[in-house]
């Protein structure tokens, strides 16, 4: 009688352990569609556009970030294709000369201070080493916002434990500290925090 109350907790906590391992991901997060949907890969190589097309710098080096409207209008003045998100975003957005709302997948907290031009054009990295192929993605993702933090699951990476994640799965400090690491570069914690 006695083990089988201890094989009976045991079995029990393992499989509350395995419920709370697989149910907290669910709850910790909500899932909120983008408000337009937008192909990376229809304006990307094919197009004859890069990433800094749409996402460049200031004339201070200074990442311009997210394109407004009236840059999309540049090239969108007129539908341009047959699809339902191009249908979409025109009628919404370019037409009544309204911004969109994008939520941010890679909002970094308040005390980070991050410089593109300074990984992008002065230590030559590619867009894809932080952002993974997000270039070639056909469509948005929903924005899965913690809901502790409020921070995008995108800076903590798909997977709780982090193990095995690939390059652009991922922006927390760690991952930001191996890649230092590995090229050799020294900031100290004044380089990247305020």
């Amino acid at each position: 009688m006695k083990h089988q109350s201890a094989y009976l907790f045991f079995a029990g906590f393992c499989a509350m352990l395995a419920a709370g391992w697989l149910l907290f991901p669910a709850l910790l997060y909500t899932s909120t569609p983008q408000p337009a949907q937008f192909s990376h890969q229809a304006h990307g190589e094919a197009a004859g556009l890069t990433c800094d097309t749409c996402h460049g710098f200031t004339a201070e080096g200074r990442f311009a970030g997210i394109p407004t409207t009236e840059s999309c209008a540049g090239c969108h003045s007129g539908l341009l294709g047959e699809t339902e998100s191009e249908k979409h975003f025109f009628a919404n957005f370019v037409e009544p000369g309204r911004e969109v709302n994008w939520l941010i997948y890679s909002r970094q907290p308040d005390n980070v201070r991050f410089s593109h031009a300074r990984h992008v054009q002065v230590g030559k990295m590619e867009c894809a080493e932080c952002h993974g192929p997000h270039g070639e993605s056909e469509s948005l993702k929903a924005f899965e916002r913690n809901r502790i933090s409020g921070y995008s699951r995108d800076i903590w990476g798909p997977r709780m434990l982090r193990v095995g994640l690939k390059p652009g799965q991922g922006m927390k400090m760690d991952d930001c500290m191996a890649c230092h690491r590995d090229r050799q570069v020294e900031a100290g914690c004044l380089g990247c925090h305020r």
